[in-house]
């Protein structure tokens, strides 16, 4: 599994509730452009119409050898998911305070593939609870390795 795009923003901004696998429909050009990790998922976002699912915001920069030069790099792209993922995907965001995110985007058996997550936003409180967990571990480990 190649790490393409990783969006470590959104640990920070969301509780990750569950995480699904969804396969990206994409262009020849885009596919070598993502394999090339020339992909941002960081302004991404995903949403729901008319029993599908899609990723929109997620920048693709063009492929320098493509004939086809003119595609949008941020173009809306369908997600392969199965129907009964994206029925309880889409029950689920109905919820107050649930959102649907792109984590990362992975090469895997020489497919593309988007980590996708059903996440709840946090407070400011929230935010601040985990950085102070964090660091807290993170002293832990100095101390326990200091110590030997």
């Amino acid at each position: 599994m190649k790490l393409l795009a990783n969006n470590k923003k959104a640990y920070h901004e969301y509780f990750i509730e569950e995480k699904y696998e969804a396969g990206l429909s994409l262009l020849g050009s885009e596919v070598k452009s993502i394999k090339n990790a020339r992909v941002s998922i960081k302004e991404a976002f995903i949403g729901e119409r008319n029993g599908e699912m899609f990723i929109y915001s997620m920048h693709v920069s063009n492929y320098d050898q493509a004939y086809d030069k003119d595609i949008d790099p941020t173009r809306t792209r369908k997600l392969l998911l199965h129907k009964k993922e994206i029925e309880k995907l889409s029950k689920a965001k109905t919820q107050a305070g649930y959102t649907i995110i792109p984590l990362k985007i992975y090469e895997r058996d020489g497919l593309i593939k988007l980590e996708l997550a059903l996440a709840k936003g946090k407070k400011l409180y929230d935010k601040r609870e985990s950085i102070k967990k964090r660091d807290d571990k993170r002293k832990i480990d100095r101390a326990i390795k200091n110590y030997r």
